[in-house]
């Protein structure tokens, strides 16, 4: 990878302690600064008041459709060819998360999860029937694979079911938790073949008869993201519309293992928010006379907290070296969900400490990151199954029930 030598750097993070975006290629140091602009000057002034109310901003798919960032990852698709580096696709994830959880989330729902799944599991034709649309953001994709009644054990307990009649295959069962559901164009849907049991892959489309997703409230975090719980009864998908590369839960793994690192730099990306806003916030806030950011004891918790992020950031560049070159395994990612997000947690806690009362204040947005922290924590795998996958690679021993 070219990289270019530490130095100034336009609207450089306070965070990147090390200079780690320095190791991007100007033209892709140029994106990621295109994004940040647009982050902070168009998205971040829609975020508190649309997470308060609970309400996903639809202004927001024309925002980044103007942006021209959806599909850089996909060869021959979006705006920039060939495909940007895992780094800054994870940079990017980052800088989402930065400004807000959701915001990053309902991205890389459609640029992650529902477009790796197509252009990993679809065939040419499929390829060009969808993906074209979707990285103009014309088209909004959604992934459904969490269902009510199941969460780790999906590889084995799924319970949607598929099954065959000619050239059509009837849907049958529940999803839950589907990030932007209630208004995407195409769901990839995965469900148990009836005939062979193993997991396959379809595209349903907006307006399908049988498909009913139905937007889940009262969430305390991830309040801008649509989330769903859908209901399929006897939905008719066309053989056209399985993905032809998807044969079982094997293939789905190698999604899971791409959207699983990107779920690590969306935590990285929370921490930063947090922390920059602690930061902020001891040097403008005063008691006893002076900024709280001149005692010890807050300056302990922003250094440890600095610390934290620049071990994460370090880790995740390495990660996305090993995606570039395709030494890329699931105990890789799996190893990266447990340790950043676990990071994330006692970043935002320390960052909400500083803040006192204020903390509390969705005005002063760390309410905001620390309640979102949650729910990263626990999706894409909660921390003890991943533990499991990394504990299974380094002892050779499987401890899974």
């Amino acid at each position: 990878m070219t990289t270019t030598p530490v130095g100034p750097l336009t609207d450089e993070l306070t965070a990147d302690f090390y200079h780690y975006e320095s190791l991007l290629p100007d033209e892709e140091r140029k994106i990621l600064l295109k994004a940040r602009t647009l982050l902070r000057e168009q998205v971040r002034p829609l975020v508190n008041e649309n997470w308060a109310k609970g309400e996903f901003p639809r202004e927001l798919i024309t925002l980044f459709r103007d942006s021209g960032l959806a599909g850089l990852p996909y060869e021959g698709y979006g705006e920039h060819r060939p495909a940007v580096s895992n780094l800054l696709s994870g940079m990017l994830a980052m800088e989402m998360a930065r400004t807000d959880a959701s915001v990053s989330t309902f991205f890389g729902v459609h640029n992650g999860l529902a477009m790796y799944s197509i252009f990993s599991g679809g065939d040419q034709e499929q390829h060009d029937r969808w993906l074209p649309a979707m990285a103009a953001m014309d088209r909004i994709g959604a992934f459904a694979m969490t269902e009510p009644l199941g969460g780790s054990d999906v590889a084995g307990g799924m319970r949607t079911t598929a099954r065959r009649e000619g050239d059509t295959w009837v849907l049958n069962g529940a999803k839950k938790w589907i990030g932007n559901a209630t208004f995407a164009d195409l769901v990839v849907v995965w469900a148990r073949d009836v005939d062979d049991n193993h997991v396959k892959g379809f595209v349903v489309e907006k307006g399908t008869p049988g498909f009913d997703p139905v937007k889940i409230e009262h969430k305390i975090a991830f309040r801008i993201v649509d989330n769903a719980e859908i209901t399929l009864t006897d939905v008719r998908v066309p053989e056209t519309k399985r993905l032809q590369r998807i044969d079982s839960f094997r293939d789905v793994a190698e999604i899971l293992r791409a959207t699983r690192a990107g779920v690590a730099w969306q935590a990285l990306g929370v921490m930063i928010g947090a922390y920059e806003l602690a930061l902020d916030y001891a040097r403008e806030r005063r008691q006893f006379g002076r900024p709280i950011g001149g005692f010890q004891l807050v300056q302990d918790l922003l250094v440890r907290s600095l610390g934290d992020i620049t071990a994460s950031w370090g880790m995740l560049v390495q990660l996305a070296r090993l995606q570039d070159t395709r030494i890329f395994r699931d105990e890789h990612s799996a190893l990266a969900k447990v340790f950043v997000t676990a990071r994330m947690r006692e970043v935002v806690a320390r960052s909400r400490e500083i803040f006192g009362g204020n903390g509390i204040l969705l005005d002063h947005d760390i309410a905001r990151f620390f309640v979102d922290a949650e729910a990263i924590y626990s999706f894409e795998g909660t921390r003890e199954m991943n533990t499991l996958i990394v504990g299974k690679s380094i002892t050779g021993q499987s401890a899974f029930i």
